[in-house]
């Protein structure tokens, strides 16, 4: 597998008879290269975040596709370097069991065939030109007590298709034994006891997981068992029970653990316990032991990681609305070689890829840009995104969460070298039964800030949506729940540089019937969320495309939007559009649920979940319909992104 460097790399969308001269320009009369070999030829392939770098042990260049939400992987032509391609596909993680006592979620299935990794498959995974698609599916993470759903990369040939499944739910305290899957679950305490925890289902080779920890039987002062990770068990209670860790993995250029377990929960009750269950490394979410409330999820699980497959913590006891924490969503990298060098990058941090004579890199989790030595850019355009809002929480009638602040224009990077921390806000997820959540901020070091979207509101009232970059909507009642404010100022219809505060909009206010009731939709970066109506639940506000710089046709950053775009600096390709609203939904059930904003606003729901807004792109979840109950959830806001780019 071998350690890889921090990003150094080939340029994407150039013809192969212009590489050598790319490389020229770029590492040798810049000072940065040490050796250029030919040929410099790989595949030719669509999909996912670009990321493109070198193994600094054979050196050679790689370009990974990396999809955090569904897509496809298209070929179009073969390179010099072979047809096989190698893989990694995580499946959602588990959600951890409700109530208490309950058992941590089991890890989203791991599997991959990267040689030398210790979990590697030795089946070749040949890809081939007609064009070809690859379809591929990533996993959303389970809701509290429900299993986390499949990640699948698709072949024409179908014994080559790889199927990771979705880790075990954690079991509460009611309930005996986790559930099964990628990883199992951990199991809740139950008076009966002893409880086993969730098996790995089914079994692979590799092992794609492994089993949930056990849970002893009922008593004041245990845990449930945590949920398995991709290399080990979750551990056992009565004791603390951390879930089971995660595997290491460099495929997409920086080395990430994926998988881990969640945190087993204890009882919630200060004479017992002080420590929660940590999640394993690899994304996995903490089991409350009960003592001391999580600042923004109480007693409830902590949910896993997104883009992780990281299984959510268990909750403790005795309160009944304590959730179990939802598990995180799963991830699939697709890489193969496209070149041979050794080099020096100008800067290192993100995915990085190369299009219109700029290099882009693009944070899709939090990190670090540092220039190195050979830096040469005075100044840097970026995007930078937050978190989007989630849905109203889990009973009646609620409304779309708000998109996160959209904030774009150049920066000078100060001197050289130096190092900027980049946050990627997560978006905004359920904090108890009855209550949404805010997104989170990103930023491109602290003065370069977009806050994350308002949360949608709930029944009963108020009801009033959230205020943040955008506002959520407000919930349908009587008197019908506003919607919430923005601190983004209004989109004036031209994409270009924003005022500080970015571009955001209020959400819709909610409505009341009969013969139906509907919830406002959220705001979004480019438009006001719907009031909701006495038939429909308000659409979400429309999201804005990136700016041009960022459309790199081989990259499938954002989400789709408008073919006939209706602003201006917008092209007519329906894609690269981010911070849609989430819609509001609908009463009574059956009824047709709204549209969440284009750029990855979740739907509204009319008897079911609100949508979850599309990772990575800043946008608002869907509100839910119905009570409360595991199978039922808000829609999750989208996590935000952050892109810098400057000239190659």
């Amino acid at each position: 597998m071998g350690a890889k460097s921090s990003r150094n790399t080939t340029q994407n969308n150039r013809s192969d008879g212009h590489l050598l001269e790319y490389f020229r320009n770029t590492f040798v009369r810049g000072g940065g290269a040490s050796s250029v070999n030919i040929p410099l030829t790989g595949l030719t392939a669509t999909g996912g975040v670009i990321s493109d770098y070198s193994d600094p042990g054979p050196g050679a260049i790689y370009r990974a596709h990396i999809f955090t939400s569904s897509g496809t992987f298209s070929v179009s032509a073969l390179g010099t370097f072979g047809s096989n391609v190698e893989y990694l596909v995580v499946a959602g993680g588990g959600g951890g069991g409700p109530e208490g006592q309950a058992g941590g979620g089991g890890a989203g299935g791991f599997r991959t065939n990267v040689p030398g990794h210790p979990l590697a498959s030795p089946t070749a995974f040949p890809v081939s030109a007609g064009p070809t698609s690859y379809p591929v599916t990533v996993g959303a993470g389970g809701a509290g007590g429900t299993k986390g759903v499949d990640s699948v990369l698709t072949s024409p040939s179908a014994p080559q298709t790889i199927t990771s499944t979705g880790g075990g739910y954690g079991s509460p305290l009611s309930t005996p034994g986790g559930g099964p899957g990628g990883s199992g679950g951990g199991s809740g305490n139950t008076p009966a006891g002893p409880d086993v925890g969730g098996t790995s289902s089914p079994v692979t080779s590799p092992a794609q997981g492994f089993a949930g920890g056990n849970a002893p039987g009922y008593s004041n002062n245990y845990f449930g068992g945590g949920g398995g990770g991709a290399t080990a068990v979750g551990s056992n209670g009565p004791a603390i029970a951390p879930g089971g860790a995660g595997s290491p993995i460099s495929i997409s250029g920086i080395t990430t653990h994926y998988a881990g377990g969640g945190g087993g929960g204890g009882n919630q009750n200060p004479s017992y316990f002080t420590t929660d269950s940590v999640g394993g490394i690899g994304g996995g979410g903490a089991g409350s032991g009960g003592q001391t409330p999580h600042p923004v999820y109480g007693f409830s699980g902590v949910p896993g990681t997104q883009s992780t497959g990281g299984g959510g913590g268990g909750s403790s006891y005795p309160t009944p609305t304590n959730s179990g924490g939802q598990g995180g969503s799963g991830i699939v990298v697709v890489r193969y070689q496209i070149g041979q060098l050794t080099a020096t990058a100008k800067a290192t941090g993100g995915a990085i890829s190369y299009y219109g004579d700029k290099t882009i890199h693009t944070f899709t989790s939090t990190g670090t840009f540092t220039t190195a030595p050979n830096w040469t850019a005075t100044n840097v355009e970026y995007v930078v995104i937050g978190g989007g809002g989630s849905g109203g929480g889990k009973t009646y009638i609620s409304a779309g969460g708000g998109a996160g602040s959209y904030r774009t224009g150049t920066t000078p990077i100060g001197a050289h070298p130096v190092s900027t921390t980049i946050q990627v806000g997560a978006g905004g997820v359920l904090t108890s039964l009855s209550s949404g959540g805010s997104g989170t901020e990103s930023y491109f070091g602290i003065p370069i800030t977009a806050p994350g979207g308002g949360y949608g509101g709930t029944y009963p009232s108020p009801g009033i949506g959230g205020p943040g970059g955008s506002g959520g909507g407000g919930a349908s009642q009587s008197p019908p729940g506003a919607g919430g404010p923005a601190t983004g100022a209004p989109f004036p219809g031209t994409i270009g540089a924003t005022p500080a505060a970015g571009w955001g909009h209020s959400g819709g206010a909610g409505s009341v019937g009969p013969p139906a009731y509907g919830s406002g939709g959220g705001g979004g970066a480019g438009g006001v969320g719907s009031n909701g109506t006495p038939t429909l639940g308000g659409n979400g506000g429309i999201g804005i495309q990136l700016p041009a710089t960022f459309r790199n046709p081989v990259s499938t950053v954002g989400a789709p939007g408008p073919v006939s775009p209706p602003v201006s600096g917008a092209d007519t390709s329906g894609k690269y559009w981010v911070a849609g609203g989430g819609g509001g939904s609908t009463y009574p059930t059956g009824t047709p649920g709204s549209s969440g904003g284009a750029g990855g606003g979740g739907a509204g729901s009319a008897g079911a979940n609100g949508g979850d807004g599309v990772i990575n792109t800043g946008s608002g979840g869907g509100g839910s319909e119905r009570e409360p109950g595991p199978a039922t959830q808000l829609g999750r806001g989208g996590s935000g992104i952050v892109l810098i780019a400057y000239p190659s």
